[in-house]
């Protein structure tokens, strides 16, 4: 089953980075590349860091074919593609947990214990689309938009502790899949996030501050005007 949810979540993360090179006027070859590294770079980096060889879509490299015929699909009805957002994010959701369950599950079965499981959940979850946009010159939509990578880490958690008490691989794959999935729609639905550190709002509600300060200041002839040169 997760074979098969895996092999739909790429599809889509393909199709989303083959939208996000046209938003950029990649040229074909720029289409591909990006709907590559958006769909298979998270498993890619995972892998590596694990030093788990070879590479998923090394050994069974049918995943390029099927990531490259998205990315061309895409381009083909790419004027039709703004009716399938609910869709898009639907499947999107469904990838990020699938991701999640599986970089978790190779993290277990490498003897990595906890810790390195949600890493690794987090990275195939969310690592592809990070460089997606870091190639499209954006700031990462995980870095900003709902709860994303937060949802990766509640699915690894439960997928890891649901497997600590004795449920079944089957049971925990499941309600994982129930529970990240509806975490992830709610988000959206809701637009719950994290709380945003605005630096630069702040620095700058300082500087007005100081100068309304200043102004009561001079107002009151309590700071002295700077000579000119006529004076």
């Amino acid at each position: 089953m997760l074979t098969v949810l895996w092999a739909i979540g790429i599809t889509a993360e393909g199709m989303t980075g083959a939208l996000a090179a046209g938003r950029e006027r990649m040229d074909l070859f720029g289409v591909i590349m990006i709907a590559l590294v958006t769909a298979l770079g998270g498993g890619s980096i995972r892998d590596m860091l694990f030093g788990h060889y070879p590479l998923v879509w090394v050994r069974d490299p049918e995943y390029v074919l099927l990531v490259v015929v998205a990315a061309i699909v895409t381009i083909s009805i790419a004027g039709l593609m703004k009716y399938f957002r609910a869709l898009f994010l639907t499947l999107d959701a469904l990838g990020l947990v699938v991701f999640s369950i599986l970089g978790a599950q190779l993290a277990l079965q490498m003897g990595l214990g906890v810790i390195i499981a949600v890493v690794g959940a987090v990275v195939t979850g969310v690592a592809g689309g990070i460089m997606r946009d870091l190639l499209c010159d954006r700031i990462p939509l995980v870095f900003r938009e709902e709860l994303y990578a937060s949802v990766s880490v509640i699915a690894a958690l439960l997928f890891v502790g649901l497997l600590e008490v004795g449920a079944g691989q089957q049971v925990a794959v499941g309600v994982t899949l129930a529970v990240g999935f509806l975490l992830r729609m709610l988000a959206i639905r809701f637009r719950w996030r994290l709380p945003v550190f605005d630096y630069q709002d702040s620095f700058v509600s300082s500087r007005k501050a100081v100068r309304k300060a200043v102004t009561a200041l001079r107002k009151l002839r309590l700071l002295k005007r700077r000579p000119t040169f006529d004076e």
